[in-house]
């Protein structure tokens, strides 16, 4: 479903983060969150070519925790978020490209333990600006799955 330039979407949807190798995996719209955050675990940082990067273990198949990919990404910086429990933390931010229907747009991911959480991403409003708009009664507009 299309609004003008900006795609509907609703509260869950479906993306793939072709750099980091993961596809189909399914993402919480969230406007209350001005940043986007990903799962991961075991984050290292490493020097790289005169950069900060980081190493850190992630679950691309939600039905499948067992499975453990380790992934590489340069660090553009690190951020004092808020989390949903109130609690402040600093956290990895990284740049990586997302694919949501036919669209492809780099978004920047604060890297965190969601384990507690349902979702393995949270897509903020900084990531949505100027592309989507969220109707939370919904849930896979993008991909017409019910």
């Amino acid at each position: 479903m299309s609004t003008g330039s900006k795609k509907l979407v609703g509260a869950i949807e479906f993306c793939d983060l072709p750099e980091l190798e993961i596809s189909q995996l399914n993402v919480r719209v969230d406007t209350g969150a001005a940043t986007s955050s990903l799962h991961v675990d075991n984050i290292e940082e490493f020097e790289k070519s005169n950069e900060t990067w980081i190493r850190f273990d992630i679950h691309p198949d939600i039905h499948n925790v067992e499975r453990v990919v380790r992934r590489e990404a340069p660090v553009v910086g690190k951020k004092q978020v808020k989390s949903s429990t109130a609690t402040r933390e600093k956290r990895y931010v990284i740049d990586t490209p997302i694919i949501m229907d036919d669209m492809r747009w780099t978004i920047q991911l604060t890297l965190t333990d969601r384990s507690e959480m349902t979702y393995l991403m949270l897509l903020g409003r900084e990531a949505m600006n100027g592309r989507l708009i969220v109707d939370p009664e919904f849930e896979y507009l993008l991909t017409g799955k019910d």
